[in-house]
């Protein structure tokens, strides 16, 4: 069974789990959860007690916390953008995909999964990043994941640029030791520099290759595409042992062979799961910053979810100003 961590369960937004009958958050060194089956647990309120349109706008309207402790996963905003190079509003992004979660129910009839029936979840809210310093807001986000990976809790990220991913998976690795990847997204993000910089949302993976944080035997990049400046853009990716399937390689056919060798290949040991809206395509997602033609259909995506163990949406929202419709 994979082991997702900063989202695993569920993988409920992020969170990794139950692609079979029911979803699971599976801790290295813990059961699925820290409680008692019959401890009660939070829920998200239905539409029938409790109109959409009321209370405290949370991920799922699920109760908002200020401490990971007794959690078994939680939602995390990033509103960063800053690190971006085209168009900004990704800042935005968790505003939004709270708003528009109170859409989303307690139980996945496609796949069986009742993640709220054997994980306490709730909404930790937003890192207060700095929107005036890129290096600083990394600090920021790294510290603040640390602590929530320190408390057993399992963080499902909602973004934010990509830049966002390389701080997480700093405290992902710190306790978990080098991760998988399985990355979704129309881009490598394997940048070196640009403008001088070496970070920015082009660049997190190569940092987390330069600083040893992945298993690069364990990594797969699905939804290439796009324009290049060379005609081996794959070049450093595959170089690094990194899988990648490009776009292409996806058109008009089920995702569910894919899937199931990068389930074995992944393996037992745990997986980060970072999914860029971008890698669908834009008909489907027009707000995104760096749009790019022909990428992957909802329900492309879906099997993506589905074969990785992956219960609600996804493990980093990656969304763009309003505009996830």
């Amino acid at each position: 069974m994979l082991r997702p961590i900063a989202s695993r369960c569920a993988r409920g937004l992020g969170a990794g789990g139950g692609a079979h009958s029911s979803a699971r958050l599976c801790h290295p060194g813990r059961s699925s959860s820290s409680r008692s089956s019959d401890a009660p647990r939070n829920q998200p309120p239905s539409s029938e007690f409790v109109a959409r349109s009321v209370g405290v706008c949370s991920m799922m309207r699920l109760p908002v916390q200020t401490s990971p402790e007794g959690l078994d996963a939680a939602f995390v905003g990033v509103p960063l953008d800053i690190g971006t190079s085209n168009r900004p509003g990704a800042r935005f992004g968790p505003r939004r995909i709270r708003e528009e979660s109170v859409l989303l129910r307690t139980a996945n009839p496609s796949t069986g999964a009742l993640p709220f029936q054997s994980l306490m979840v709730a909404d930790l809210g937003d890192v207060n990043v700095n929107l005036y310093n890129l290096q600083d807001s990394c600090r920021l986000i790294r510290e603040a994941y640390q602590k929530i990976v320190a408390a057993g809790c399992i963080p499902l990220t909602l973004g934010g640029d990509h830049t966002i991913t390389y701080p997480i998976l700093q405290a992902m690795a710190k306790s978990h030791g080098p991760v998988g990847l399985l990355h979704v997204d129309a881009h490598m993000d394997t940048a070196d520099k640009a403008l001088g910089e070496k970070l920015y949302h082009g660049t997190p993976f190569r940092r987390c290759v330069d600083e040893g944080l992945l298993d690069c035997k364990r990594v797969v990049q699905i939804g290439i595409r796009g324009s290049a400046m060379t005609l081996d853009p794959y070049r450093y990716s595959r170089s690094q042992g990194f899988r990648v399937v490009p776009a292409e390689d996806c058109w008009m056919k089920s995702l569910v062979p894919l899937m199931g060798e990068v389930r074995q290949q992944m393996g037992g040991k745990p997986i980060y799961i970072s999914f860029d809206i971008d890698g669908l395509d834009p008909a489907y997602a027009p707000g995104t910053g760096t749009p790019e033609i022909a990428g992957l259909t909802p329900s492309q995506m879906e099997k993506n979810i589905h074969f990785t163990e992956i219960y609600m949406e996804c493990l980093r929202n990656h969304l763009n100003y309003g505009r996830w419709q």
